[in-house]
């Protein structure tokens, strides 16, 4: 069977550490490159990297950095000569660390630190490397809606329901709001340009519920339903590997409903 190649932007710690660790285990001839901006602090990354030092590459990667995106993206053609799954996982809530709650709140640098990443880093990353998906696989048992058209790789862009425009009815959060709906555009744009071709790229924007992260952590009080890591990312990549041609460009939840825009 073909190796599979997966890269993991925002893999240090919770969702993007534990995409590395599922990766792994559900897929055995597959290999996981791990990115964030100091894979040398990431003590969850040492060791998982000690565990399979042939199977995960820890690669130093900062969104907010082209020549680190351009580094990595050289590294892995060079290395792997394909990429088969990309996963947007890095994001910030904001600067401060809590969502505006009122215009009050709102500042320059709050705003344009937040699309920087949330936004402007995964659409640099689908650039570098969307010649690398074009030339993938798609071994994760995905199969296309037309048998003529056979797709290559899944780009995935972490999203958040808190960005459909559709189901805003508390406002705030502006700056996270604003960026995880530009976000989804970004996937619905990146779905038909990378659709087109003999050999379409599957783009989908994906949440992930509320989990038990230290980005979510100030707001579990009045949480419904509090998701750990391992539980949403096993309903994620149960979506990944059960996408078609016919799901790119959508906006899907954990449990795979279809979400507004």
């Amino acid at each position: 069977m073909a190796q599979v190649v997966s890269l993991i932007q925002g893999a240090s710690r919770g969702i993007g550490l534990q995409f590395c660790q599922t990766i792994l285990k559900r897929h055995p001839n597959s290999v996981v490159i791990a990115t964030c901006r100091q894979p040398d602090n990431s003590l969850g990354l040492q060791e998982l990297k000690a565990k399979n030092p042939d199977r995960v590459n820890l690669c130093v990667l900062d969104v907010n950095e082209d020549t680190q995106i351009e580094n990595v993206a050289k590294f892995t053609k060079e290395k792997y000569g394909k990429l088969d799954l990309l996963i947007n996982n890095a994001g910030m809530l904001h600067t401060s660390g809590r969502g505006e709650t009122s215009l009050r709140e709102i500042s320059r640098k709050g705003l344009m630190e937040t699309f920087e990443t949330n936004t402007a880093g995964p659409l640099l990353m689908a650039k570098h490397f969307a010649p690398l998906l074009k030339l993938g696989s798609g071994y994760f048992g995905i199969k296309p809606a037309d048998s003529k058209k056979q797709h290559c790789s899944v780009l995935v862009n972490m999203s958040a329901k808190v960005g459909s425009i559709t189901d805003n009815h508390l406002g705030g959060w502006y700056s996270y709001r604003m960026s995880k709906a530009a976000l989804n555009m970004c996937s619905k744009n990146l779905s038909i340009e990378l659709g087109r071709g003999s050999k379409p790229v599957i783009c989908v924007s994906l949440h992930p519920g509320t989990v038990d992260t230290d980005l979510s952590r100030p707001y579990h009080k009045n949480v419904p339903k509090l998701f750990t890591t391992e539980y949403s990312v096993d309903c994620l990549m149960d979506i990944v590997e059960s996408l078609t041609i016919s799901d790119t460009g959508k906006f899907l939840l954990y449990d795979r409903t279809v979400y507004p825009f």
